[in-house]
């Protein structure tokens, strides 16, 4: 995952963001889960692994979790997307665990997820054209394709301009739950209707907090844009 940008102090151990915004819940829990992997990494790193090999067997994990999901069998593909996941998170532990925390380290590591997460998304999509849902499947595949890519478009956009904007309800871990969790139990479609709706409701969450941001900013000096170096916890997404 987005593991190796520093995470602003607000982050760290508090429910808010400083203008009062609710954050995800991912972004609680990131703290804890971070101090969990940062042993995994350590241990990874003596084996010789490098944070971003981790990236790119990360990718092809979800590679083979869409080709799972297009194949029809959605179990193995929930189970496999739960493992993908996890073991998204391992390359920023191990650069954080061996000192080898870069830009372009965490600048492969956002690009990579985004990649990852779309891949899974098009394991879906060929999914549904083989069912009597293709054309609502289809549609909202899309719908949630376009989501989840604004939502990190947008915090990132936000982060450049200097704000914060790890808001509202589904970051990436929770649209990895709730896709994982409909696969388990053989419902895709509930999932993508989930995700359609609740993804863009979090982009414009993110859209709506931001120009609040920026109004109350206007009076004072302009925030300095965030610099994208290491991320540290869950790609939040």
């Amino acid at each position: 995952m987005d593991a190796r940008r520093a995470a602003p102090p607000w982050r760290r151990g508090n429910e808010d963001s400083p203008d009062g915004a609710r954050v995800v819940i991912s972004e609680l829990l990131g703290a804890r889960v971070r101090g969990v992997m940062l042993h995994v990494g350590a241990a990874l790193g003596r084996l010789g692994l490098s944070a971003n090999l981790l990236t790119l067997l990360g990718l092809a994990l979800n590679i083979i979790v869409a080709v799972v999901i297009a194949s029809g069998h959605l179990a193995a593909g929930g189970a496999l997307l739960l493992l993908a996941s996890a073991f998204d998170m391992l390359d920023g532990a191990v650069a954080r665990a061996t000192g080898a925390v870069s830009t372009f380290g965490g600048f492969l590591d956002s690009t990579l997820d985004r990649y990852s997460e779309v891949v899974v998304y098009l394991g879906l999509l060929l999914y549904f054209l083989d069912r009597p849902e293709a054309r609502t499947g289809a549609i909202l595949t899309f719908l949630a394709t376009i989501g989840a890519l604004l939502i990190s478009y947008a915090r990132a956009r936000a982060e450049a301009a200097g704000f914060t904007a790890a808001v509202g309800l589904v970051a990436r871990p929770e649209r990895v739950l709730i896709l994982a969790i409909c696969l388990l139990v053989g419902h895709p479609l509930i999932a993508v209707w989930a995700l359609a709706i609740t993804t863009h409701l979090t982009a414009l969450t993110r859209i709506v907090h931001v120009w609040k941001a920026s109004k109350a900013s206007s009076g004072g000096a302009a925030p300095k844009p965030r610099a994208a170096t290491a991320s540290s916890g869950p790609d939040a997404g």
